[in-house]
C-alpha cells in the first residue's frame, strides 16, 4: 500500500511521566526506527510534536533545564484562565524552535488526541495550527486552561484516549509501537510520600522566603495536588486498560513511574532515565515485531 507507514507511534499521557517519551526515543534512535507517523495524547502529544517537527534535542534540554523554580513562574494561581497554568509557555517554546507552523508542515506525520469539553468526546487534530492543538492535548484538568478550537473548548487526550493505538491504527500503521508512562504495578496507585515529600511542601522550598508558607508540618494525609494527580491517574488506567485490551499494540512499552507525581514537572531526568531503561529492556520485542513485516 503506497503512503502506508511502516511504524506508527502511540505516545501516552501521564503529565510529568511523559518526559519518560524522550529516553524511549533516543533508544528508538538507536534501533534504527523513524517512525512513519505519531499519535499523542496528553504529554505524548508535547513530545511528539517536538519528534515529529525535528525539535526533540531542544525539548529535551529544556525539560532537564526546568527546575521548582522555574515551574513555579508558569502557574497563575488566580484560576481565572479555567487552571494554574495557561499554556502559554508551552506555546512559546514550541514556537522558539520552529514549531508554530500547521500540523501538515512537520516532518513527520502527526496527530494529537485531546478531549471536547462540553461533550466528553475524543477529538484528533490532525490539521490546522500546531501549537493550539498540543496546548488543547496537554491541557489536564485543573492545571492547564482549556483551549478554544473551532468553537468548541478542548481538554487532555488521555481523558478519552491515554495511549491512542486507536488513532496509529486508523492512519494505517503496520506496526505499532506504544509507550505507556503511566503504567502501575497491580494494586497500587498512589505512592505515599514521605514528611516534607509532597509535592506542593516542595514547591514552596522554591518561593521567595517572604512568600513562603510558615514551616510544613509532617503531611499525615495525602496534599490536595496529590489527591487530584493520583484520582486522574486512576480515570486513566482504568480507561488505559479496557481500550488496551480491545485494541493492543504490537508492542507496549510500560514505564513505572508511580513514585513520580504526575505534576513534578521538574523532574525529568528521573523521567527521561526510565523510560531508556524501558525501551532497552523492550528492545527484543521490538525488533521482532519490525523483522516480521520487513
Amino acid at each position: 500500500m503506497v503512503g502506508r507507514p511502516k511504524v506508527g507511534l502511540a505516545l501516552g499521557s501521564g503529565g510529568a511521566r511523559g518526559w519518560a517519551h524522550l529516553g524511549v526515543l533516543s533508544v528508538l534512535d538507536e534501533i534504527g526506527v523513524r517512525p512513519g507517523f505519531i499519535a499523542g495524547s496528553s504529554m505524548g502529544a508535547l513530545v511528539g510534536a517536538a519528534e515529529a517537527g525535528g525539535a526533540r534535542a531542544e525539548l529535551e534540554a529544556w525539560a532537564r533545564g526546568l527546575t521548582q523554580a522555574r515551574f513555579l513562574r508558569l502557574m497563575d494561581f488566580r484560576f481565572s484562565a479555567g487552571g494554574l497554568v495557561a499554556g502559554r509557555e508551552i506555546a512559546s517554546v514550541l514556537g522558539e524552535w520552529g514549531l508554530d507552523v500547521g500540523i501538515g508542515a512537520l516532518d513527520i506525520p502527526f496527530t494529537a488526541v485531546a478531549t471536547d469539553l462540553e461533550t466528553g468526546r475524543e477529538v484528533w487534530l490532525d490539521d490546522g495550527p500546531l501549537l493550539p492543538a498540543v496546548r488543547a492535548s496537554v491541557s489536564i484538568p485543573g492545571l492547564f486552561s482549556p483551549q478554544h478550537i473551532d468553537g468548541r473548548w478542548l481538554v487532555d487526550g488521555g481523558l478519552t484516549n491515554p495511549v491512542p493505538v486507536s488513532v496509529a491504527r486508523a492512519r494505517g500503521a503496520r506496526v505499532i509501537l506504544a509507550v505507556n508512562p503511566n503504567a502501575k504495578p497491580s494494586g497500587r496507585v498512589w505512592v505515599p510520600q514521605p514528611p516534607g515529600a509532597g509535592l506542593w511542601t516542595r514547591l514552596a522550598e522554591a518561593l521567595p522566603e517572604a512568600l513562603r508558607p510558615e514551616a510544613a508540618e509532617p503531611e499525615p494525609t495525602p496534599q490536595g495536588a496529590d489527591v487530584v494527580a493520583a484520582s486522574i491517574d486512576m480515570m486513566m488506567e482504568y480507561l488505559r486498560r479496557t481500550r488496551a485490551a480491545a485494541d493492543p499494540a504490537d508492542v507496549t512499552i510500560e514505564i513505572n513511574l508511580s513514585a513520580l507525581s504526575s505534576l513534578s514537572f521538574f523532574e525529568a531526568e528521573t523521567a527521561i532515565a526510565a523510560g531508556r531503561a524501558a525501551a532497552e529492556a523492550a528492545r527484543p520485542r521490538i525488533e521482532a515485531a519490525l523483522e516480521a513485516v520487513a
